[in-house]
């Protein structure tokens, strides 16, 4: 980030104090806030680490670690939080990282902020000096790895808030978390067992979000899309929920020529993918927030000549509301079942592990966030578009309340390219902006009454 001109900054400065009163006075803010002189005192402290941060996350994106292999990045983020003088726990979740800083004024409330570590199995093709040549194991065959997501980004990030903050440490009246998820991406081998956690789950299984218990949670993503150094965000459902599912069809095998001699799982499962269609268009009320279903895979029979046995067929359903979601499922399973048994064929479905629910900001932390995050930005900080993207951030939402909002950094002199791309990169200039808005987010958590 280039350094603002004297003029620039106070410019800066006098938004961020009139950004933030306009919230107190239209009672989108609580009774007290974080000021101006706080928050340019964390624009200092942002830029004082910014070099940092960029190191860092180039070092991990040069080695990216699968989902739930991240034994190099928690290291290398433990030892950090420990040269900060913070309390450390590590395996937390599978490879997750906490750290707990204390502050040093009179306070009760806690305050949590997550990043997640994890890369996926993408060859890499940006060109970058420091692009990634890692390969490793994803569900037993050697795979490119690649951070194409921008978590390396939400490391460095969340690494650079705690050096922050720790610094002020004497001025902190309460306690912030930081915590640093494994395998947000899901899995990169089969679970041991049926109901083997990973991720968000398995971190708030083993505790991450107590002792001491946790008041609110704060996370980020980073989007290739707007103006480096924004910010965007929704009150309400922001990204969709996920949830993965099979199809398995079992009809019984025959002859090409003789289809009438056994039951043919191919018709039935066209007929069932087109059935599903009718779920969104006419079984739900999508009519204020969106549903998708779609069939990713289909797999049946070896010859031309031959009516297979069964058919398998994979799917993902995104919803942005619990509600929706549930019923959703059930729709899907009735609606599979039926035609099948209409052909003389039997559909089983299953919803998989990996699943997310609906990333939802709640009204009341919402309201009291979005003033600040207008003004850590500059006044750069919009509502944007429903995202059908999915994030198991989600699952901390459900037990604390939690805000989460995008940060727009596209990348320089290349067209940006989307989320899971082997082109991705994004603007290391928005770091700053991001561990600024964190930082800040944080800080007036803590001076809330308890």
């Amino acid at each position: 980030m280039k350094k603002a001109s004297p003029v620039r900054h106070a410019r800066a400065i006098a938004l961020a104090a009139v950004t933030v009163a306009a919230g107190l006075s239209s009672g989108l803010a609580s009774a007290q806030t974080i000021d101006a002189a706080q928050l340019q005192d964390l624009d200092k402290r942002a830029t004082a680490v910014q070099s940092k941060m960029v190191a860092w996350r180039r070092d991990i994106h040069e080695h990216p670690e699968l989902s739930g292999q991240e034994v190099r990045t928690a290291k290398l983020v433990a030892d950090h939080l420990r040269a900060l003088g913070m309390e450390v726990k590590t395996g937390v979740g599978g490879t997750g990282v906490v750290g707990l800083l204390k502050g040093g004024k009179p306070g009760g409330k806690v305050v949590a902020l997550r990043a997640d570590m994890d890369a996926l199995p993408v060859k890499e093709n940006t060109g970058l000096s420091f692009a990634s040549k890692v390969v490793a194991r994803n569900f037993g065959k050697d795979s490119p790895v690649m951070h194409a997501c921008g978590h390396d980004g939400h490391t460095a990030i969340l690494m650079g808030v705690a050096e922050m903050l720790a610094g002020m440490r004497a001025q902190l009246p309460g306690t912030v978390k930081f915590i640093f998820q494994p395998a947000e991406e899901g899995r990169s081998e089969e679970p041991k067992h049926e109901h083997e956690l990973f991720g968000a789950k398995a971190m708030i299984a083993e505790g991450a979000l107590d002792n001491p218990k946790v008041d609110a949670i704060y996370g980020l993503h980073i989007s290739p899309a707007g103006k480096t150094g924004g910010a965007g965000y929704r009150v309400g459902p922001l990204m969709a929920g996920a949830d993965g599912f099979t199809i398995k069809v079992t009809g019984r095998q025959t002859h090409g020529s003789r289809p009438w001699d056994g039951v043919d799982p191919i018709v039935a499962s066209a007929q069932i993918i087109n059935g599903l269609q009718t779920i969104v268009s006419r079984q739900l009320n999508i009519t204020a927030v969106p549903t998708v279903v779609s069939i990713g895979a289909i797999n049946g029979g070896n010859r031309e000549n031959i009516i297979p046995d069964t058919v398998d067929m994979l799917g993902t359903l995104r919803t942005f509301d619990n509600d929706l979601r549930a019923d959703a499922k059930k729709r899907i399973a009735n609606t599979a079942t039926s035609i099948a048994a209409s052909s003389g064929a039997k559909a089983e479905v299953h919803f998989t592990a990996v699943a997310y629910p609906p990333t939802v900001n709640p009204a009341e932390l919402s309201k009291q966030a979005v003033p600040v995050l207008k003004a850590a930005t500059g006044g750069l900080a919009a509502e944007v578009p429903l995202v059908s993207g999915s994030e198991d951030f989600s699952d901390f939402q459900l037990k604390v309340p939690g805000f989460f909002f995008l940060l727009t950094a596209p990348p320089k002199n290349r067209q940006p390219a989307p989320n899971h791309s082997p082109l991705f990169d994004f603007d290391e200039d928005a770091m700053p902006v991001g561990a600024k808005a964190l930082a800040a987010l944080a800080l007036d958590q803590l001076i809330q009454p308890k």
